[in-house]
């Protein structure tokens, strides 16, 4: 059996050397109904999901996935490609990171901190960003409620996990509602600066300071 740091993505998900986009996207489905970690009832179900994750997004890079017409990845424009690096403004940089429907779920006024790609249970291929009022994600996966966010002045509680073999540092961000939502593949420096943005108080709104 192969040692943990060397785990075949394939033998994660139970597929063959020549399984394709299809086949592959099937067996992710199943083994994310197997270890979600709100059905499993297993110790480590969390940890499982966390492979499985990062299996199916590495097979989606080699192998292939299903793609636009264009080419590209569903819901992300030719000019809006993954960054892993934080963008602290939002220049050109970080309005081609964020995409169109990040970037569109933006309000006016809303400064962005930090934007990565990262993998959360629900998607293996996530894009999240920070701004001066909220964390938002997009689930590039998910048909429909693709964004998601919460506001800055909700979150009660941030940590983070180091990097575990073969898998990337992990984020948890829990709200006053007491929901957890998890974001990991961070790599070390971009998982420590979201805990320090995510921690840091939000600046007040133009409304808030009139008031």
């Amino acid at each position: 059996m192969a040692s943990p740091s060397r785990l075949d993505p394939r033998e994660v998900l139970g597929v063959g050397p020549r399984a394709e986009a299809d086949e592959i996207a099937a067996a992710y489905r199943r083994e994310a109904k197997r270890w979600h970690p709100d059905r499993s009832g297993d110790a480590d179900a969390a940890d499982r999901m966390a492979l499985v994750n990062a299996a199916y997004a590495e097979l989606r890079a080699t192998a292939g996935a299903p793609t636009a017409d264009d080419g590209t990845a569903p819901g992300r424009s030719p000019a809006a490609p993954a960054t892993r690096a934080p963008q602290t403004r939002l220049d050109d940089a970080a309005r081609r990171a964020l995409g169109p429907e990040l970037g569109g779920a933006l309000e006016p006024g809303e400064q962005v901190e930090l934007v990565t790609a990262t993998a959360t249970w629900a998607s293996p291929q996530a894009y999240l960003a920070v701004t001066d009022q909220r964390i938002v994600w997009l689930l590039d996966d998910a048909p429909v409620h693709r964004v998601r966010s919460i506001a800055r002045g909700d979150v009660t509680r941030v940590t983070s996990r180091p990097a575990r073999f073969w898998r990337g540092a992990s984020v948890t961000i829990e709200d006053r509602r007491g929901r957890r939502h998890s974001f990991g593949e961070l790599p070390a420096p971009t998982a420590a600066a979201l805990v320090r943005r995510v921690s840091a108080a939000p600046q007040p709104t133009p409304h808030d300071a009139a008031g």
